[in-house]
């Protein structure tokens, strides 16, 4: 945990940008496999960890705006609990480390709710995204599921507060970073001819376990990286193959790193490999160097997205103006994502409380409905303090292609028979960490190579 002090300060920040009534925050539970005692990996809720710190399941708190009291709900350890887990330190110590002077039994919380609805006040909560806290939610207030109105309000204000990111998270994060970091070079040395894509899935894992970490998220260890979200690791790689690895680690306390480098399972790129590489890292090195507060990273994006075309054009798959093929999406058959998203306690910061709010605002909106933009989880003006991602790519999908290619879609823009050639290609992506400064960016972590020299050389030392 950090400090009393931070989780005060940060409770008092917010508590000034909601105007009146109840704050809600509910932690997660521990969700059963199979069995109730046998539960998934317990991963407190984002929102509440920002706030209280508190690493348990089942417990929640509120901060009363209108009576400036704060309060933690939960059980302290029954007798049998003790038998079976130990004894641990008490939920009243772990609140008091959360600057929280004040707890109460879990049971305890309904009660407060109603009294404080029978009175007319508000009370504020956030969507949630687990079944149990859904229903809780709807329990408490008394409300059906379907009816269920996150507060906007503490939505906005949470926004607000938490994209901008303290010194101490960024320590954090570059922690995050880091151990991805080594992540990605292990992968690199042991992935070869003949080995499983689960092999080096596991091996990555292993490594972050032993450096106190969890997976910020399921590791995408393919080599169909084509596949955007690929999580089938039975394929064994063979010479030729391009591979992606897409992964990164959590730190105890919850920061992310997130990271992906594309490398030949043999000792050197072919020189189709080298060639669409080179163009996906020149838009990564383009887009990067656009990075500082005021600039919507909307238009990085679509920048990013004139590179890609530019060199796709280099190479004979796309052909006419690179602006015009833009301004008609044509690129999106090669690069059907966004650029990147803020990242933070979440690897997609902040995601479960929508991205209209994390990523846009009311005066420019997302575009739901365009192929290729509807993707794009971050399109406001950067701000210093943000941290992102920057993640160009293509992906050849041949499903995609057929459809595009019937239909003669962006035909102007278009070579099919040269991309036919390249149908069963795979995917390349190169991502990277950033902090937004005041008048710049600066990668974080210790860097991990991704030149076409550097991963060769790194490659060809550790092959032998």
């Amino acid at each position: 945990m950090f400090s009393a002090q931070t989780y005060q300060d940060r409770r008092a920040i917010l508590q000034s940008n909601v105007a009146n009534g109840i704050l809600l925050f509910l932690g997660n539970i521990e969700n059963p496999v199979n069995f109730e005692h046998n539960p998934y990996y317990f991963r407190q809720d984002s929102t509440y960890l920002y706030y209280f710190g508190i690493q348990e399941p089942r417990i929640a708190a509120i901060i009363d705006i209108d009576e400036n009291k704060t309060i933690v709900f939960g059980d302290e350890l029954s007798i049998d609990d003790i038998v079976w887990m130990g004894r641990q330190e008490t939920l009243k110590d772990k609140s008091l480390k959360a600057g929280v002077e004040e707890t109460l039994p879990y049971a305890e919380l309904s009660q407060y709710l109603l009294k404080a609805q029978s009175s007319g006040r508000k009370v504020h909560y956030l969507p949630p995204y687990q079944s149990s806290n859904k229903i809780l939610v709807a329990d408490l207030l008394g409300i059906k599921i379907a009816e269920l109105q996150p507060s906007v309000e503490m939505i906005k204000a949470i926004v607000k507060q938490r994209s901008i990111k303290e010194a101490q998270e960024i320590v954090q994060i570059e922690e995050a970073v880091n151990v991805s970091n080594e992540m990605h070079l292990l992968a690199m040395r042991i992935a070869r001819p003949g080995r499983k894509e689960y092999e080096v899935a596991n091996a990555i894992q292993y490594l972050a376990a032993n450096k106190e970490c969890e997976m910020s998220y399921p590791p995408i260890v393919t080599i169909n990286g084509g596949i955007l979200h690929n999580h089938y690791r039975l394929n064994t790689l063979k010479e030729g193959d391009l591979f992606l690895n897409d992964s990164g680690a959590e730190t105890a306390m919850g920061y992310a790193g997130d990271l992906t480098r594309t490398f030949p399972v043999s000792s050197t790129f072919t020189t189709k490999q080298k060639e669409m590489y080179e163009v996906v890292l020149n838009a990564f090195e383009n887009a990067q160097r656009l990075l500082k507060p005021g600039v919507r990273f909307k238009d990085i994006h679509l920048k990013a997205s004139q590179h890609l075309v530019e060199g796709l054009i280099d190479l004979g798959l796309m052909k006419g103006n690179p602006e015009e093929a833009v301004k008609n999406h044509a690129h999106t058959l090669f690069f059907q994502c966004g650029l990147g998203h803020m990242m933070g306690l979440d690897v997609h910061d902040m995601e479960d409380l929508g991205e209209q709010y994390i990523g846009y605002t009311e005066q420019e909106p997302k575009d739901t409905k365009t192929f290729g933009l509807k993707s794009l989880r971050l399109g406001k003006e950067l701000e210093s303090g943000f941290v992102v991602t920057v993640e160009p790519g293509i992906y050849m999908i041949p499903e995609l292609i057929d459809i595009w290619q019937s239909e003669n879609k962006n035909a102007d823009f278009i070579n099919y028979d040269k991309v036919n050639e390249y149908r069963n290609f795979g995917g390349i992506r190169v991502e990277d960490d950033f902090l937004i400064t005041d008048d710049s960016y600066r990668l974080l972590g210790n860097g991990l190579i991704k030149t076409v020299a550097d991963i060769e050389n790194y490659r060809a030392e550790h092959l032998d």
